[in-house]
């Protein structure tokens, strides 16, 4: 095989690399011989058809798997003869004038990887915002979820006030009295005053009894999610199937009990811990995006084009989801694109950054282990059926970008934990408020990474195609490990965000449905949600810690 250097500027790189047809002859023959006894033909005795017969039945196939083989062997030679290291997958094209037969001529064109200067880690200084667990906290907590325990008594012919529960069917209709699509439903439970349905239609039920019948008369949002009723007026014939007064809800043992623990004050132990797991996860994001940020400070080196390409296309991707969901989703994407450079500055501050923190782990013998590996693949495998699970494993097993995809948080978590313990750490009591308002006003873009792994293997299938287009590059680098920043730090934020309507064509849904067509969870008009307090989460009982870096 002959190499001939093309390009040498920067990090690109290109060869043209000549394969002579003898050797893919050769390795015809050597096909030929492998597969004669295998073959069967009328009129031969099995295994005895002769040479030139395989060759003729199944030239044509057998040089193209040579051919494929030959430009394998060759790609993977140059890597290691030339010792380069591809940021990316390289493109790999036939010449022009191929023919079988004739010498092959590759076209071979790739980014390498820079040379990263020792990264700085000495004299890291970072400060701990901690958040100590007030009691308050958690009696909120214990309310919050209290209340979502709450029983339902009947009020038998009570007329119905804010805070009851009104069960009723519905027939929703136009101006024109005509009864639209997804506006019919029955049994759905009504919580007035809980402003999960379009404005108006939970105040007047207000005075409602069981039995009763009656037209509400409301009006779409502007913005609601079926085009043909926004800002519409609309009827709705209802009739009332219950009403239920809202019972005490006791803070308790007995309500502890309830839920398989044994007293109240385990119950307050629970939610303290998920609310201190809550405030070392908002305490972790902030130590890491300070760290990465004087990393990014210290250190300026180029990074492959091809990277940052694939990076910015990943982020821009994202945006383009989220400004679907926005009020004016073309006002998000002209806003967007005004800041497209800001976004691609972005991209490579993340490339540079990800290959710090490899070369960082690399430099000192940081690794996923097998076992911690084994624990990724089947933690990944649960989000499959049965059937589909052992399919995945196989596959992570076989590929090794399925693998690198999973190892690249683990990671990346285990260098900012190696660099968070040679900082210069001190600690400082703060509020939530005050955490939460700090990582709100930094860019989670500018500080998520792409964690690279240097020494993963190269074994790629470069399989010919005649005048090939030059491969467009993947989000994830075809080489190297996958985007690893944590999802606290990965949501981007081009504008204010609305809710999500969830079927366009139902135009009453409910957040929390009895029906699949109940009146639609309602925004005001300042598009803020209706409900201000998030749901207290279930509380469980403490597992063993997994197995960490730490």
């Amino acid at each position: 095989m002959q190499t001939v250097e093309t390009l040498n500027e920067g990090l690109k790189r290109a060869y043209t690399l000549t394969i002579t047809a003898k050797d893919i002859d050769a390795k015809v023959d050597a096909e030929v011989k492998r597969v004669a006894p295998q073959v069967r033909m009328p009129g031969f005795r099995p295994g005895k058809v002769p040479v030139n017969l395989v060759r003729k039945m199944h030239g044509e196939a057998l040089t193209q798997d040579a051919l494929n083989a030959a430009v394998q062997e060759g790609v993977q030679s140059l890597l290691a003869e030339k010792a380069l290291r591809p940021a990316m997958q390289p493109t790999v094209a036939l010449g022009d004038d191929y023919a079988p037969g004739k010498d092959v001529e590759l076209k071979v064109e790739l980014e390498v990887l820079p040379d990263v200067p020792a990264p700085a880690i000495d004299g890291l200084k970072l400060e701990r915002l901690t958040i100590p667990v007030a009691d308050e906290a958690v009696d909120e907590q214990l309310k919050k979820f209290a209340d979502q325990q709450k029983r339902w008594d009947d009020a038998g012919d009570k007329a119905a006030e804010h805070g009851d529960l009104v069960t009723v069917d519905f027939v929703g209709k136009t101006e024109d009295g005509v009864a639209f699509e997804g506006g019919t439903g029955t049994d759905m439970g009504v919580e007035i005053g809980a402003g999960r349905l379009i404005p108006g239609f939970e105040d007047q039920l207000v005075g409602a009894k069981t039995g009763e019948e009656r037209q509400l008369a409301v009006t779409f949002p502007e913005d609601y999610g079926a085009k043909e009723l926004a800002g519409k007026p609309a009827t709705f014939d209802i009739v009332v199937k219950s009403v239920k007064t809202a019972a005490e809800s006791k803070i308790d043992d007995e309500m502890a009990t309830s839920l398989g623990l044994e007293s109240l004050e385990q119950l307050r132990g629970l939610l303290k811990g998920q609310i201190e797991q809550e405030h070392n996860g908002l305490t972790r994001t902030h130590m890491k995006r300070k760290l990465l940020d004087q990393l990014a400070e210290g250190h300026d080196f180029p990074v492959p084009p091809s990277m940052v390409e694939a990076e910015f296309a990943q982020i821009w991707q994202q945006l383009e989801h989220e400004a679907t969901h926005e009020a004016d989703p073309a006002a998000a994407m002209a806003e967007m694109e005004n800041d497209r450079d800001d976004y691609r500055k972005i991209a490579e501050r993340r490339v540079r950054l990800g290959l710090l923190l490899s070369e960082i782990g690399q430099a000192n013998g940081i690794e996923v282990t097998q076992q911690e590996m084994q624990r990724l693949i089947m933690q990944a495998a649960q989000q499959y059926g049965p059937e589909e699970r052992q399919k995945f494993i196989q596959y992570v097993q076989q590929e090794p970008m399925a693998a690198a995809q999973l190892r690249a948080p683990l990671y990346e978590d285990k260098v900012v934990d190696f660099l968070f313990e040679k900082a210069d750490v001190t600690d400082r009591e703060s509020t939530r408020e005050e955490l939460e308002a700090a990582i709100e006003s930094e860019d989670g873009f500018a500080t998520g990474t792409h964690v690279h792994d240097h020494d993963h293997d190269h074994d790629h299938d470069h399989k010919p195609k005649k005048k090939a287009a030059k491969k467009k590059a993947e989000p994830e680098a075809a080489t190297e490990e996958a985007p690893a920043a944590e999802a606290s730090e990965e949501a981007p934020k081009p504008a204010k965000k609305a809710a999500a309507k969830k079927k366009a064509a139902a135009p009453v849904e409910a957040e929390t449905a009895v029906t699949e067509s109940a009146p639609e969870a309602a925004e005001n008009a300042e598009g803020t949600e209706a409900a201000d307090a998030a749901p207290a989460k279930k509380p469980r009982a403490k597992k063993p810690k997994a197995e960490t870096a730490e």
